[in-house]
This record gives C-alpha cells, sequence and structure tokens, in this order.
C-alpha cells in the first residue's frame, strides 16, 4: 500500500458490545470534559504535559517499521497528538493513519496532515472499521473511573481482541505499572502487572508480547506481534 496527502472524513460507529455502553459512555464524558476545559493540548487527553505524552508515543512506535509504507490505527487518538508526532519524527515515512476516539469533541479539535507523505482520517467510534497493518493506544487503560474492576478488565480484553483482529502484523499499548506497597493508590486508576497481560497476549493471540519500561514513567508499553505460519513474528 501507499500512503498519499488526504483530509479529515468523520463518520460513526456503534459500540461493538452492548456490555461495554456505560464504561464507554463514562469514558467519552471524562475525555469531553478534559477537551472542552485544556483545548487541543496534553491536558486536554489528561495527560500532564506534551513531552511525556510524545515519550509514550516513542514506545509505542518502536512496534512499526518506518522504512516502507504502513497503515496504522490509532485508537482513543483523542485530538489527533500521535499525527502531529508522525509529522515531526517520521517525515519521510508514507503513513495511512485512521484516529478512532469516543468524543466528538476530541475529534473536532483534530486537524488533517500537513506533510504529503501521511494521509489522516479521523472517526468517532467505539469500534476499529478497518485492519491496517499496525495499531496503537496510549493511556486508553489508565483511567478506570468507577468501573467495577471485573466489568474493566473485560473493556480492556474486548479492546485487545478487537486491536488484534485489526492488526495485520501488531498492535501496541501501554499501562500504569503498580505502586510500592507505601505509595498514595488512587482507586480511579487501572494499574496492572506486564506479567498478566503478557501471558494473556501470547496465549489469547498466539504472538510474541515485549515490554518496554525504564523510560523515566511508572508505566509499562507491551508491544504485540503477529505470528505467521512459518511461527516467526510478521513482517
Amino acid at each position: 500500500m501507499t500512503a498519499g496527502a488526504g483530509t479529515i472524513a468523520i463518520t460513526k460507529a456503534s459500540s461493538p458490545d452492548p456490555r461495554l455502553t456505560s464504561v464507554h459512555a463514562g469514558i467519552e464524558r471524562y475525555y469531553t470534559d478534559k477537551v472542552i476545559k485544556h483545548g487541543a493540548t496534553a491536558p486536554g487527553a489528561d495527560w500532564t504535559c506534551r513531552p511525556t505524552q510524545e515519550l509514550r508515543f516513542v514506545q509505542l512506535l518502536k512496534l512499526c517499521d518506518f522504512r516502507q509504507a504502513l497503515s496504522l490505527n490509532d485508537v482513543g487518538c483523542g485530538y489527533g497528538a500521535l499525527l502531529a508526532f508522525l509529522e515531526k519524527r517520521h517525515r519521510r515515512a508514507e503513513v495511512d493513519y485512521l484516529g478512532t476516539d469516543l468524543s466528538q469533541a476530541m475529534i473536532d479539535q483534530a486537524r488533517p496532515s500537513l506533510h504529503p507523505n501521511i494521509r489522516a482520517r479521523f472517526v468517532v467510534a467505539g469500534s476499529i472499521p478497518r485492519v491496517a497493518d499496525y495499531s496503537v493506544a496510549s493511556g486508553i487503560f489508565n483511567v478506570k473511573l468507577a468501573q467495577s474492576a471485573a466489568r474493566w478488565d473485560l473493556f480492556i480484553k474486548k479492546t485487545l481482541g478487537e486491536m488484534n483482529a485489526a492488526s495485520r502484523l501488531g498492535f501496541a499499548v501501554n499501562f500504569l505499572a503498580p505502586l510500592e506497597p507505601d505509595m498514595h493508590v488512587i482507586p480511579e486508576l487501572y494499574r496492572a502487572s506486564p506479567d498478566f497481560w503478557i501471558r494473556y497476549c501470547e496465549r489469547q493471540f498466539s504472538a510474541t508480547a515485549e515490554v518496554i519500561s525504564g523510560y523515566g514513567m511508572r508505566e509499562f508499553t507491551l508491544l504485540v506481534r503477529r505470528q505467521c505460519r512459518s511461527g516467526l513474528a510478521c513482517r
């Protein structure tokens, strides 16, 4: 495939699982409030600042091979910060980018790519409407609000399953890591051990999972690569 210059196309898609309707509604309200208050900025996507927001992008994009044209799904894209990062850090790459988000207010803040090698579209959606080479999601599992542990666990598993199905080569996500015993716990935040999600992805998707940590924040990034018939990671 070859990416080219493009413009935003906004469409809608429904929530993929009725059991997650209340979860998606809570997420949509939370992030809509953030972007209305702060605009198209890192705090508008509930990050503290742009440097840490972009540091997470660096880890997620280690999944991708930018030496050849690629297609990329950005799940929970917000106002499109990853697209701007791609324009800045991967200017020579040919990318067909699709951003999806639950919040119309977020998508209203998104802007088309100004780079001739990047084709960009944005969709208000609770599901991923196409298969791409890669899918990434930054921070979408962190804020569980008042959802029960069981319902949030279902949300994560369903989302990972959809990302796997929508990715020919692999997908990448990040999680907050567990705190030390003496550290203050915020119950609205979800934290997880990398071991659990490594095992889950490798077993559930017959994939290889790589954990990236130690980049200065109490979190980790999970790179999940699909397996080809030869047993090797797809290229």
